[in-house]
């Protein structure tokens, strides 16, 4: 198993939770599916993808949703469900992640799964399902055009989701991503809030797809200037043609407003790490509290007046906001760091080279940030 960041002694702010993952918010639960077939003479389709659920409240009955708020640094992507999100301040069920030409059939899984999962809530009431679902492409390393995800895929990873804290790199729906131009994929940290005697988690996830090799940054040093060598896009004339997904978790209560301000922290983590936001790329991030449960509720059930919440001031904020950012640009560089190499499929012949270790701490040392 390769290291994570940290074990390289790369330098993070801020205290991790016990498992610097999304899962150490209470009650989260994540589940994958990873599908990985070389290309060989006689199947020359290579497949590298696979599926990342995520579930708010884990297994829990009945439907609950969670507040939660959207920001989209660049749209070229798709995330769905937002449009309701973005007027009500909430979503019920699953988060799903995997590649571009997937989105429908996970859609499609994930609403069958909470038909079957909530029966009584779908079957004795008019209720609808609108699961969220993001993409990015992976067609460099996979045949996308194939559509090899399948509903049973997608509902692999729900039914089989943990709150064991997730793999990372070439795992789940970031299977065949890139980043920076290095091989990217399925990256996850968390950090601990302490505030007025009481501790929050605020945690990441992301599937990392983005990037080119010179505006890499790692831990505040231009990595990417100095480990030029095997740039793929650039080698090959292209420009970034990838994206990111930003999921970030917390335990604290937040209002759906201060939830986008949190999901707009996202962008400035990956910032961190030297994107300037590509045209190509399809950066949008979401962000969820698990605090204050409330019954949805559905048409032709009674339904409550009022709801009683209490939500955080935005006075105390900040330490959510620099807990988000801290997290997400760990994530990115966990994700890379815990890559392996993979040969291309679209152009073949070449390889999608994983990010070396021991250069990488060599850059940091010279500029004195390995700890």
């Amino acid at each position: 198993m390769r290291p994570r960041a940290r074990g390289l002694g790369i330098p993070f702010d801020g205290l991790p939770g016990p498992g610097n993952a999304i899962t150490d918010v209470p009650g989260i639960a994540v589940g994958m599916t990873t599908l990985i077939r070389r290309a060989a003479a006689a199947q020359p389709q290579q497949i590298q993808t696979g599926v990342t659920a995520i579930l708010p409240r884990g297994f829990s009955k009945p439907v609950t949703p969670v507040w939660a708020g959207q920001f989209t640094l660049n749209g070229n992507g798709e995330m769905t469900g937002t449009h309701w999100l973005n007027d009500a301040g909430y979503f019920s069920g699953p988060v799903i992640l995997t590649n571009t030409h997937a989105v429908g059939i996970a859609h499609h899984a994930a609403a069958s799964w909470m038909i079957e999962h909530y029966a009584e809530y779908f079957q004795n009431h008019h209720a609808w399902a609108m699961p969220v679902v993001a993409e990015t492409y992976d067609g460099i390393l996979n045949d996308i055009c194939g559509q090899h995800v399948t509903a049973e895929h997608v509902l692999a990873a729900i039914r089989t989701a943990t709150t064991d804290a997730p793999a990372e790199g070439n795992v789940g729906g970031g299977t065949g991503m890139q980043t920076y131009e290095f091989k990217g994929g399925t990256g996850t940290s968390s950090r601990r809030v302490d505030l007025a005697g009481n501790q929050y988690m605020v945690g990441a996830l992301v599937q990392s797809n983005f990037g080119v090799r010179h505006e890499l940054a790692i831990a505040g040093v231009p990595v990417g200037q100095h480990l030029a060598d095997n740039a793929l896009l650039t080698e090959l004339g292209g420009t970034e043609h990838g994206s990111i997904i930003v999921i970030i978790a917390t335990d604290a209560p937040l209002s759906p407003v201060q939830l986008q301000r949190l999901a707009r922290r996202g962008a400035l983590g990956i910032g961190r790490t030297g994107t300037s936001g590509g045209h190509f790329s399809g950066d949008l991030m979401l962000a969820f509290s698990t605090a204050n449960p409330v019954y949805q509720g559905a048409i032709g059930e009674a339904q409550p007046l009022l709801w009683s919440v209490g939500f955080l001031n935005d006075a105390h904020c900040d330490s959510f906001h620099a807990a988000a950012v801290q997290a997400v640009e760990e994530a990115v560089v966990n994700a890379l760091v815990a890559a392996e190499s993979v040969p291309t499929f679209k152009p073949p012949g070449h390889v999608l080279s994983a990010i070396d270790h021991e250069a990488l701490r060599d850059v940091l040392r010279r500029f004195g940030r390995l700890r």
